[in-house]
């Protein structure tokens, strides 16, 4: 795992070098993606089946067969360990509450003319929602994407999720029960976002696609962006920790925070920010220690030596200033008073406070929500919420007098765009 300092003379570039990451750039992938869109559109569920059958090797042969039942999704909740089910729930329970105050409502207010403006605020019809599986069976993904559409009073919740050859993790089943998923098919890939995107005779058309998948559910997803809402490209997983060397700290905590990314995937980002140069060395120890305990050990070794780092600033101010140029898409803030930096922390997707707070937890059972944006979007980018899933009209409503004094203005503003039409259609209200 790479060091680095900003006393380097070179650090610039190297940070350059550490951060460049683009999730679909390759021309082969998005050749091969925009095969797969073009025949789902044209053959619909023949192809989606034949795909599923060729990549997932699943033994299913016709399109029922790749829909789950609401019995099946409610007995593999009923089949959960007590201990486990209880945890779900909890979860849950957590997610909703912290979503339930996201919620929009419509508001009107009238202007010092009498007219009545404001913002509709509707939620969305249907949409669909991908959820990993196979090696990374993820129930928490399917609690953070449906929970939120459901709290925004989406209609129809249709989730899709892969099922190599077949075989389905029951708690990622559980989980859509728990959440109130309307339809469960068992697809993925780029087939899964083209069938949701333009709906086939098995599968309807949803208005927005979320969840996070692989290289070709990302290219996907851009793909088919315009015929229908995303809620983001998302790249590999990253954490960022920052700390300072205080007396509380522990290295194998710190260590543990860096790995809980790393084990995700070959090409997660880990990275470490210190201002002690004896911490820096303490947590480089720790994480080898770990590393030789892991089960994924091979996979977080390749994700710590291919983009991982522990670099070294001179002071908090340098700190903060890498952390906003970073703009990670987590961040452990690992020191007494958190709360002291929140003012300099302008980048970043969510941000956990303080050493009892590690990223884990937000992943599963904080309350926020674990879609986030990665690959430096936290610059413009938000964590996926309610408002993700509920869209607005505005409402103008204009009285005999308040559309007279209004269509002056917009009659004066309209002949110097040099649009006529727009220049009468205003002139003759108050004419």
């Amino acid at each position: 795992m790479r060091q680095l300092s900003t006393l380097d003379a070179d650090f610039d570039s190297q940070l350059t070098q550490l951060l460049a990451f683009e999730t679909v750039n390759d021309a082969q992938l998005l050749s091969t993606v925009d095969d797969i869109i073009a025949q789902v559109r044209a053959d619909g569920d023949d192809v989606v089946l034949a795909l599923t059958q060729k990549f997932d090797q699943h033994p299913a042969v016709s399109m029922s067969e790749l829909e789950l039942s609401q019995e099946s999704l409610a007995e593999a909740f009923d089949g959960l360990d007590i201990e486990v089910r209880e945890a779900l729930i909890t979860a849950a329970t957590r997610v909703q509450s912290f979503h339930k105050r996201q919620v929009q409502e419509t508001w009107q207010y009238e202007d010092e003319l009498g007219n009545r403006l404001g913002q509709k605020v509707t939620p969305l019809d249907r949409v669909g929602i991908y959820v990993p599986g196979g090696l990374a069976s993820y129930p928490s993904s399917v609690l953070m994407n449906a929970i939120p559409a459901k709290v925004a009073g989406v209609t129809e919740i249709i989730m899709v999720v892969p099922a190599p050859k077949g075989v389905l993790n029951p708690l990622v089943l559980a989980a859509a029960h728990l959440a109130q998923v309307d339809r469960v098919f068992t697809i993925g890939g780029a087939q899964a976002v083209a069938a949701l995107a333009y709906g086939t005779k098995t599968i309807p058309a949803v208005d927005k696609i979320t969840g996070p998948g692989n290289k070709y559910v990302a290219a996907a997803k851009r793909a088919v962006f315009g015929k229908v809402g995303i809620d983001m490209i998302a790249g590999p997983s990253e954490v960022l920790v920052y700390a300072e060397g205080e007396a509380n700290d522990r290295a194998d905590w710190l260590a543990m925070d860096l790995l809980s990314q790393a084990e995700h995937d070959r090409i997660a980002q880990a990275i470490f920010v210190t201002t002690s140069a004896s911490q820096l060395k303490e947590v480089a120890v720790e994480i080898e220690k770990a590393l030789a305990q892991l089960p994924k050990a091979d996979i977080a070794r390749d994700s710590l030596e291919n983009r991982g780092a522990l670099i070294l600033v001179k002071d908090r101010q340098e700190g903060m200033a890498l952390i906003n140029r970073i703009a990670p898409e987590h961040l452990e803030l690992s020191i007494d008073e958190p709360e002291a930096l929140l003012e300099d922390i302008r980048h970043a997707g969510a941000i956990f406070m303080g050493r009892y707070t590690p990223e884990a937890i937000g992943d599963y059972c904080a309350g926020p929500n674990h879609v986030l944006p990665t690959s430096g979007t936290a610059r413009f980018s938000s964590p996926l919420g309610v408002y993700d899933f509920q869209k607005k009209s505005s409402l103008i409503y204009c009285t005999q007098s308040g559309s007279q004094s209004l269509a002056r203005t917009a009659d004066v503003l309209a002949q110097h765009e040099d649009l006529e039409a727009h220049a009468r259609s205003a002139r003759y209200r108050y004419q």
